[in-house]
């Protein structure tokens, strides 16, 4: 589903809400996710699942075109792990 299916999918749901309101909740909810990971805070939707960071220590890779070793930096990426809800749902 992309951000305009969802979009569309709330919009019919919800009577007294048009596509752009919806539309712009559902960009302002991203938003404010983006921005609390971006400062190190975790995000945590009950019964949906959480956001958080995790660290990613530096390693040796190699170049897959040249065979090269290459020297991959630490970086921090976004995770996401599932609430007990949403798994229930998925495995039903």
């Amino acid at each position: 589903m992309t951000k305009a299916e969802l979009v569309d999918s709330i919009a019919r749901k919800v009577d007294g809400l048009t596509r752009a309101q919806v539309d712009v909740l559902v960009g302002t909810m991203f938003a404010s996710i983006k921005d609390a990971l971006a400062v190190g805070d975790k995000v945590e939707i009950r019964g949906f699942g959480s956001f958080r960071l995790r660290d990613r220590a530096a390693r040796e890779g190699r170049n897959p075109k040249t065979g090269e070793l290459v020297t991959v930096p630490a970086k921090r990426v976004p995770f996401f792990k599932a609430g007990k809800e949403l798994k229930e749902v998925v495995d039903a």
